[in-house]
């Protein structure tokens, strides 16, 4: 009894998280448009031709990547390097900037967004040049993406031995061969993650990109400023898009996980 209203239960809560999302796809095939919003009239695909036919939106599509892709190879690289810092050192220097590293992601993105803009702004003053575009928009994307990255590799590096790296070096590998032959394949399940992680934070990110943009219109900016106007069929089109390509990273996060745990439960059972 207790197992079937438990069930009953994670079902209607899974029901409620999804069913607009449900809605939305399903009306983006709708025919018409005068009906869209109650009624589904016909199954068609024009809002999605339509949607790759409008200049705005692939010119949004192509800030929206550009930004993603740069945020997330920098904050890898950057994020990586730090939790290799972080790893070794001592237990109350770690504490303190463990607790440095989360401020970003509990601090309410509005705060983030309004502190970033007036710095990018106080920059232009002191030192000239474009104070906000695309350049802000990657730099705000890389300061709040870089604690998730952080956050997926430390793991990895505290499961891993650290006999592996001293005995790497002592027969005779160098130090940067060592790391990228022993360390790197140990913690690149973590980095991949903190990757991914880091693309789909950036590509659906609001709120800092509409402080820190000036001109630059990204995705969300744009269904932002269409849905000022009026809700057309065609957001929901994109909505779907948006949503089918981050639940296919997040489908891939998971096998990469599940394969990980699978190999280390495989490795430890042959030991």
């Amino acid at each position: 009894m207790k197992k079937a209203v438990g069930r009953i239960y994670t079902f209607l809560i899974f029901l409620f998280l999804y069913a607009p999302i449900l809605v939305l796809i399903v009306f983006s095939f709708n025919d018409t448009e005068t009906a869209s919003r109650t009624v589904f009239s016909g199954f068609s695909l024009k809002w999605y031709v339509k949607l790759f036919e409008d200049r705005l939106i692939l010119e949004a599509l192509r800030n929206t990547l550009i930004i993603a892709i740069a945020a997330a190879a920098v904050s890898t690289v950057l994020g990586t390097m730090a939790a290799i810092g972080i790893n070794s050192m001592k237990r109350l220097p770690r504490r303190v900037m463990m607790n440095i590293t989360n401020f970003p992601m509990v601090n309410p993105e509005i705060v983030t967004g309004v502190s970033l803009m007036l710095l990018f702004v106080f920059a232009v003053g002191l030192f000239g040049g474009r104070s906000l575009g695309l350049a802000s928009i990657i730099a705000s994307h890389i300061t709040f993406c870089l604690p998730y990255v952080i956050l997926s590799v430390l793991p990895k590096l505290r499961q891993m031995d650290p006999a592996l790296y001293e005995a790497a070096q002592d027969l005779g590998c160098p130090p940067a061969k060592a790391f990228f032959k022993v360390v790197m394949p140990e913690i690149m399940p973590g980095i991949v993650t903190g990757m991914i992680m880091a693309f789909t934070l950036s590509i659906d990110d609001f709120v800092i990109s509409y402080f820190t943009s000036g001109t630059t219109q990204t995705l969300p900016i744009y269904i932002y400023s269409m849905t000022r106007k009026r809700v057309s069929p065609e957001i929901n089109a994109l909505s779907t898009v948006l949503f089918a390509a981050v639940m296919a990273l997040l489908i891939v996060v998971n096998l990469r996980t599940a394969k990980a745990n699978r190999q280390l439960q495989e490795k430890e059972g042959g030991n």
